[in-house]
């Protein structure tokens, strides 16, 4: 029976816990360079014992970021300045991944801390894409409707990204098709209205996500996994639902994805989600099960023995800390010596008396 601290392997890579760092944008890129805040902020979650750490949603494109300020892959300042952060990573035991990102509609924004208003292009801004012109909120722009071919281009750089990834020396390369952002805007009936082969049916909506992992899981070598995040249900009655996340989860196995990194929302206003502790388990819980996939629960997964007791009962095999890492990134250490586990879970040694 596995346990929070017992290791898992997929493919070559062995983490040495099921506690995974879950993306967090930081919002303190300049042009998509990652800078010290990023070395250190995602350092210190390795030096504090996760198992993996995965960077904040990295765009694979300039007009994919969410604001001006995220971090991108896109270019070969961009893979150096990464490296460095993957290394340091990989340093202190814990497996450096990456999140390839596109955010379509609801890009261009401002900083969270300075609101979520549109920023013009004469204010370093741009002009954002998606599946079809409909505009996440009343202060997001109207997104220009992509072309096959503009699809066809991002697909493209996607590969490329995950290319530059594998080189920086990331080891686990998750595509991020959640949280209303562009793969999901596509799969997702509320802001698909295409009528082409990207628009429609069940099978035309999941297309252009199964077409980018297809690719992105060709361009990774076969020895490092490459994980999805959905969001596994929009909340709303005409929305996106459990069942067509099974359905989408087990074409993604069929394509080689080896985790789904189980989120929800993210995709309508009129959203009401029950935010509670752990309430996005269930859905890891039922995608792991009826897709036969390796499953990431992650929202609101604060103790340890909450955790602990996601993993013994099978409902996720890695649990993905977000905010509470923010209040502790020492959380995994702390959480092993709560456990009973203190054995398991090592500071560096530099942290030993603190311990």
């Amino acid at each position: 029976m596995a346990d929070l601290f017992s290791p898992l392997t997929q493919r070559s890579v062995t983490f040495r816990n099921r506690i995974g760092i879950s993306p967090m944008c930081q919002y303190s890129a300049t042009d998509g360079l990652p800078n010290d805040w990023h070395l250190v902020h995602l350092g210190s979650r390795a030096t504090g014992g996760a198992g993996l750490v995965i960077t904040e949603a990295t765009a694979v494109e300039a007009i994919g970021r969410i604001s001006p300020a995220d971090t991108g892959i896109w270019n070969d300042g961009q893979t150096k300045a990464w490296s460095r952060i993957a290394r340091f990573i990989d340093s202190h035991g814990a497996v450096p991944g990456i999140q390839l990102a596109h955010a379509g509609r609801k890009a261009s924004t401002q900083v969270p801390w300075k609101g979520r208003d549109l920023v013009p292009p004469e204010q370093g801004g741009w002009q954002p894409a998606g599946a079809s012109p409909i505009a996440f909120a009343d202060n997001y722009a109207t997104p220009l409707e992509l072309t096959v071919d503009q699809i066809h281009a991002i697909h493209d750089r996607f590969v490329d990204s995950a290319r530059r990834a594998v080189e920086a020396g990331f080891r686990v390369i998750e595509i991020h098709a959640a949280h209303g952002y562009l793969l999901h805007s596509f799969y997702s009936p509320l802001s698909n209205c295409r009528t082409d082969a990207y628009g429609g049916s069940f099978e035309n909506r999941i297309r252009f996500t199964l077409e980018v992992a297809n690719a992105v899981r060709e361009a990774v070598p076969d020895a490092l996994p490459v994980w999805t995040r959905i969001s596994a249900a929009d909340w709303v009655d005409d929305g996106w639902t459990i069942d067509d996340s099974v359905a989408l989860a087990a074409r993604l196995k069929d394509v080689g994805i080896d985790c789904i990194d189980t989120s929800t929302g993210g995709n309508a206003l009129r959203a009401k989600i029950p935010v509670e502790p752990g309430y996005q388990v269930r859905f890891a819980d039922q995608i792991r099960r009826e897709a036969g996939i390796a499953t990431a629960a992650v929202g609101l997964i604060t103790g340890a023995k909450q955790a602990q007791a996601v993993i013994e009962n099978g409902q996720a095999d890695m649990v993905l800390i977000a905010r509470q890492s923010l209040r502790d990134p020492n959380w995994p250490l702390h959480a092993a010596r709560e456990l009973g586990q203190a054995d398991r879970a090592k500071p560096p040694v530099q942290y030993e008396r603190a311990f």
